[in-house]
Parts: C-alpha cells; structure tokens; sequence
C-alpha cells in the first residue's frame, strides 16, 4: 500500500478497513449492508453500488432522492479501463431565460418550487450502469430499498439532526400549496421524525418497484412519468413527460491530470471535477514536507480558488464553454496559474486559459472491479417538491444556471448546468488505485483536491485521511476551517491576509469515502466520512 498503514494522528473514530472479497463504502449503515448483500449473492461491484445507491433515496433523503442527478466512474478490471456516465438532466423545453422574464424573475434563478427543476438523471443512469456491467436482474437490487421504506427504519443520529434542520427552515419558508407533499412524505403530522423513530413511506416502495419492474421506464415513459407531467402541470411547472422521454444519459470518456506519480479522473463539464484537477496540476511541482502548516493550506487554499473562479466562469455545457478542456488542464496554463501563488492571500479573478444537501458511495469486488457513484438532489432535500403519493423529491438543479444570456452557464432550453457532484477516481499505470469522493455542494472539488494531497504527499491511509481537519474557500480571501484545525495555522493563515471564519460545526466539510486497492495482493483498504453516520460493509 502507499501509506503508512498505522498512522492517524487525527483521533480517528474508526482505524482503516480492510478486506479481500468486497467493500461497500457509504454515509449510512442499512445502504451500505444493501450493497454487500448484492455481493455476496455473486454481484459486482456495479450491482452493489446500484443497490446502495437505491437504498440512500430511501435511508438518507436529506441528501438525495429518486428525483435525484447522478454521476458515476466504472473500473473494469478485465479491461484495464475507467468508463464515465453521466446522469445529469437538461432544462425543460418550455424553460427559458425570456419565460423567466415575463414573470418577474431576472436575478437568480429560484432555488425551490418547480422553477429549478430540470430533468432527474439518477433511475436512468441506475438501469444504464445495469445494462452495461451489472451481473444480477435490475429488479433484485432494488429488494433492500423497497423493504426500508415499506417497513420503515429508525433514524440513525446525524441524518435526524439535518431532517430536523430541514423541517424548521421549510416550515417556516416553503408555505405554498406546491410544498404540501413535501410535508406529508418527511415531517408527517406536521414534525419530522428524531434519532431513533422509525421512518416508512410507501410512496417510496410503490415507486421503486416500479423502477425495479421496468428497468426505469416508468419514470420516464410511463406511469411515474403521466405523474410527474401531472403534478408539474397543477403547479405551474415547466417539467414534462416529454422532457422525461427524450433522455438518456450519456456515456463519457473520464478526463484526468497526472499528480506526483498518480493519474487522478474526474468525469467532463458539465461537472465540476475539472476544477479538482486544474487546483492538483497547479501545485504539481510543489514538494510539501509536512500537512499541517499555513504554509501548505495557504498554497492548497490559492491554487484552488484560482480554479473555482475559472470553474464558476467558464463550465457548464461542453457545446456552450468558451474554453476547452485541454487548455484548462494544461502544462502552460498549470505554470501561468502557479506563478501567480505569492505568500498572502489574494483576490482571484478568472484566467485566460486559451492564451497560455448529496451522497457518495465507493463499491470494489474481489474480481477488482470499482465503482465511485454520487447522486444528489441539491441544497439537502432539494427543490422541497414531492410528486404527491410517490415518495419522489425533485433536485433543484436548475438553480445553478445563470440568467445572464452572455454567461457561458447561461440558461437555456434542453441545456445542462454547471453541476457540483463529482465522483473522483486514482489510478497508477495500469491498475486501479480506487474510486474517493467528498459529498457537499461546492466543497467537493475542494475535498477531492485535500483527499489526493492526504493521500499522495502525506502518505495517510485512507481514514486519516478523512479524518483529517479541512477547509473550504468561500470567496475572496475568506476561507472556512474546522475546529479542528491547529492554532497555528489558524494564526498563520490570518498574518497571511486570509480571512479566516472557524465553523461552528462540520456539516460544512462535505462527507467522504475512500477506498484504495493493492494491485499486487487485491487487498482493499478503506475509510469511510467520522463527520457522519458513515459504514463501511465488508466480507
């Protein structure tokens, strides 16, 4: 392995997991045990991710939904190959900047209702994955899931925190009839359940079964479809079952960044991955002795919001970008970028290239194939829109296009934003290093950078690497950093001209597993987020 196996300074709740015939890594303990059942039952790692990503919509609806987008990065081991999918949905045909317009809207596209709904990627990319690489009948990996939500399910402790959080702020904002569903489905008799209460919906169950039967075709081309059109219809929304009939999600070639010796992918714009990248390359020739100084995180924290600016300015639909992908991930751009990093702080501003509330969960099987897969609503529970009876939250996804017509995110009919979920991938040669991921809005590629250095130039294995203490740059010169975070390099950071805002709690640092495979023994090691209910499920 390329860590030091028994180093974690970071008080770790848990040591590193190890195991040989598969492991299932996520941030819920009955969806991570829904996975490895697909294993142990002859699945691979396909099966196991679909299944536990399945059972998430059900165990953890604060961070996702059936409504849901999704992206996933596939190691086939036999093939010596990293395949890409993206599940992300367009806007509506009907949706338009000018619609907007006409009703008042012309600063920022809303961020719930049924304006920011653009069309749900995740049971199409659940049967796609199935398709192509799945080993057991599309319908028996969705038995766990189905049997949660029908039975119901005690609330583990950091899931009823943020579904509590949720209920207060949509009860006293989400006032409109179209939020009813809402309400009925996650805070029934007006109050959302607490840790330990049982949770059951059979909208849910009907509607994964459903799922389960038809290999997702009902969600788009038949009755969950005539459903959703429906609900849209009622409350003046802009989805329709036509939007939900002419998708499909689409297979992507991974792009990547050599760091130090390790290959790490990410999927294309229209996600956001590209800006791990762009901050890794930047600090490629850079030698950090130890982690836990201002210097290193003044570095981290410059060359990452160099790329978020590049990232928030220029990435959204490929067709749409006025800047490539290669110009962006290039050697010369990589240097330009660098020689700007002085030793304070500084406002970003965009580059030039051309002139030089989710869930994540990572799957491996004893035949050495990976999976890294996230999935997402948005904002938590998302757009706080329920199709009536069928335990369907909406994503919001919308909410990140622009309203600016010149804006290369601009929105428009049949396009995809710039999206925030990511699933990250490492590889080195030829073999499979293993799929990593930090869930949580726009800290995942600030995550996934932290993750790779952890990794890479601090040799931590792969749950100290995600216990150790992050930040996330919030704009201009202000960054976040937990409490956990040294005074030193607190102090240091401030004397640097950072602005520095300690977080009150960790919710802010996304949630992240990791799981890293011996080429020479097949042994898997894994960790898995201590900042919430996290599980790791193996055998």
């Amino acid at each position: 392995m390329m860590f030091d196996a028994q180093h974690n300074p970071y008080k770790a709740k848990r040591q590193v997991t190890y195991s040989k015939n598969g492991m299932v890594a996520t941030s819920q303990p009955l969806a991570a045990e829904a996975g490895l059942t697909m294993l142990k039952k002859g699945g691979n790692a396909v099966d196991a991710a679909i299944a536990t990503a399945a059972c998430l919509t059900v165990t953890e609806p604060t961070s996702n939904g059936i409504g849901s987008d999704a992206f996933a990065l596939v190691w086939i081991h036999d093939d010596k190959k990293l395949y890409g999918l993206n599940g992300s949905g367009p806007a509506p045909e009907a949706l338009s900047i000018d619609v907007l317009k006409e009703k008042g809207i012309t600063e920022e596209m809303p961020a719930f209702g049924w304006t920011p709904v653009t069309v749900p990627g995740t049971p199409a990319a659940w049967a796609e994955l199935s398709r192509r690489f799945g080993k057991l009948p599309f319908k028996e990996l969705f038995e766990p899931a189905i049997r949660h939500a029908r039975d119901g399910y005690p609330l583990s402790p950091v899931l009823a925190f943020f579904w509590n959080n949720a209920a207060k702020r949509f009860k006293e904002t989400l006032t409109s009839e179209e939020f009813s569903a809402w309400f009925e489905t996650f805070a029934p008799g007006g109050e959302a359940p607490q840790a330990g209460d049982l949770w059951q919906s059979e909208g849910h169950a009907k509607t994964l079964e459903a799922i389960a039967k038809t290999d997702a075709k009902a969600f788009y081309s038949g009755e969950l479809a005539d459903r959703i059109d429906a609900a849209s219809r009622a409350q003046g929304g802009y989805l329709r079952k036509e939007d939900l009939t002419s998708f499909q999600p689409e297979w992507v070639e991974p792009v990547s960044v050599n760091y130090k010796g390790y290959d790490v992918w990410e999927i294309p714009p229209n996600g956001q991955g590209m800006i791990a990248l762009m901050a890794l390359k930047t600090l490629q020739d850079d030698t950090f002795a130890t982690r836990d100084t201002d210097q290193t995180f003044h570095y981290q924290i410059e060359a990452m919001k160099q790329a978020f600016t590049d990232g928030l300015h220029y990435i959204t639909e490929p067709s749409d970008m006025t800047q490539n992908v290669s110009s962006m991930l290039s050697d010369s751009y990589a240097r330009e970028r660098r020689s700007e990093i002085k030793g304070e702080a500084m406002e970003p501003k965009p580059g030039d290239p051309s002139s030089s509330g989710t869930v994540y969960l990572a799957a491996a099987d004893k035949d050495g194939n990976m999976v890294s897969f996230i999935q997402s609503n948005y904002m938590g529970f998302g757009s706080g829109v329920v199709v009536p009876g069928t335990g369907i939250a909406l994503q919001n996804r919308g909410h990140n296009f622009s309203l600016d017509p010149t804006h290369d995110n601009a929105l428009k009919p049949g396009k995809r934003t710039y999206h925030t979920i990511i699933p990250g991938f490492m590889t080195k040669g030829d073999e499979a290093v293993g799929p990593f991921g930090v869930m949580g809005g726009f800290m995942q590629p600030q995550g996934h950078m932290q993750m790779v250095m952890n990794t890479v130039d601090f040799k931590l294995n792969p749950q100290a690497a995600l216990d150790a203490p992050r930040w996330q740059w919030l704009k201009g010169k202000s960054v976040q950093l937990e409490q956990t975070v040294p005074e030193h390099i607190v102090n240091g950071l401030l004397r640097r001209g950072h602005k520095v805002e300690i977080a009150a709690h960790d919710g802010a640092f996304g949630r992240g597993q990791i799981i890293w495979r011996d080429p020479k023994t097949g042994v898997l090691a894994g960790g898995t987020e201590s900042r919430t209910d996290g599980a790791i499920a193996v055998y």
